[in-house]
């Protein structure tokens, strides 16, 4: 008990500093224009993440990433076109340091290419079909009697 009170206690000394400002859960409904604000992601988390949805939500918005290599992050973040992909915090913060180098245009075209629902409806369909048409019975060559 007594690290996480200390970290908390940590946390809080942090979120007191003048260039601090805590917002709290936000809604679906607020997320576009905060994250259409924001510099960039920061999205250090420190396990595999399985899917990463935040970072394709900053992405619909145009707002590059920085987040730490685990889990699904390679698979979503496109190193120096839609953020940065960073193993430690030494990386983070010279990756913010580079985000101006990233175009903002670019990220959201990166998301309407990879990540829009239609777009994932017609890669699932596609797989549906190969799956149908690999399943069809083929005619085979008859053997001469």
């Amino acid at each position: 008990m007594a690290p996480k009170r200390c970290f908390n206690k940590h946390i809080r000394t942090l979120l007191a500093l003048p260039h601090i400002d805590y917002v709290g859960e936000i809604s679906d409904r607020e997320k576009p224009e905060f994250l259409s604000g924001a510099v960039a992601l920061l999205a250090l988390i420190d396990w595999p993440e399985p899917f990463g949805l935040v970072t394709i939500e900053a992405m619909a918005c145009g707002t590059p990433s920085i987040a730490l290599d685990r889990g699904a992050v390679s698979e979503i973040v496109e190193d120096g076109l839609t953020g940065f992909i960073v193993v430690d915090e030494v990386e983070a913060i010279n990756a913010v340091k580079k985000i101006d180098q990233l175009s903002r245009a670019k990220i959201r075209r990166r998301f309407e290419e990879r990540f829009t629902a239609r777009r994932m409806a017609d890669q699932y369909l596609a797989v549906y079909q190969d799956l149908i048409d690999a399943a069809r019975p083929r005619p085979g060559l008859r053997s001469a009697s």
